[in-house]
């Protein structure tokens, strides 16, 4: 059940409970290098770190997902996007995977087993291949801060 420490991943949610929580599953799973972010217009703007996935809200405040979809496709359209809604619309699930979404995951239905299921089927389905974060210099001496 333990994914690949080395898969940059994303999370976007404007709802600091749920991005701490999907965290708290992705970290118990193995997964080391996350970033989170708690708008659309953040996750743009941090694209240049070529996540291999990103798990995305679906309804935010300041950018609607579909939006921040188009900007993530734009930008490189190999970039795995998962969303994630509160709301179990299935017009709203085909709108997304039409837009370029891997897959639509309903809020209320995550579990630890479920986003590494998700995880597995898109590094299979995708062949992604994760190679090990290059440390920096002072990452290489053990003076990197985390």
């Amino acid at each position: 059940m333990a994914i690949n420490k080395d898969l940059r991943l994303f999370l976007v949610d404007d709802d600091i409970f749920c991005l701490n929580l999907y965290q708290q599953f992705l970290t118990k799973l193995g997964a080391e290098n996350i970033s989170c972010y708690t708008g659309g217009k953040d996750c743009i703007d941090h694209l240049i770190e070529r996540p291999h996935i990103i798990f995305l809200d679906y309804n935010m405040d300041e950018m609607n997902g579909l939006d921040v979809l188009q900007a993530i496709k734009a930008f490189d359209k190999d970039i795995a996007v998962v969303f994630i809604s509160g709301q179990e619309q299935v017009d709203i699930a085909v709108n997304a995977l039409k837009h370029g979404a891997f897959d639509y995951i309903v809020k209320s239905k995550i579990t630890p087993e479920l986003l590494s299921d998700t995880i597995n089927r898109i590094t299979a389905t995708l062949n992604i291949e994760v190679k090990p974060a290059k440390k920096s210099f002072l990452g290489k001496l053990g003076l990197a801060r985390s």
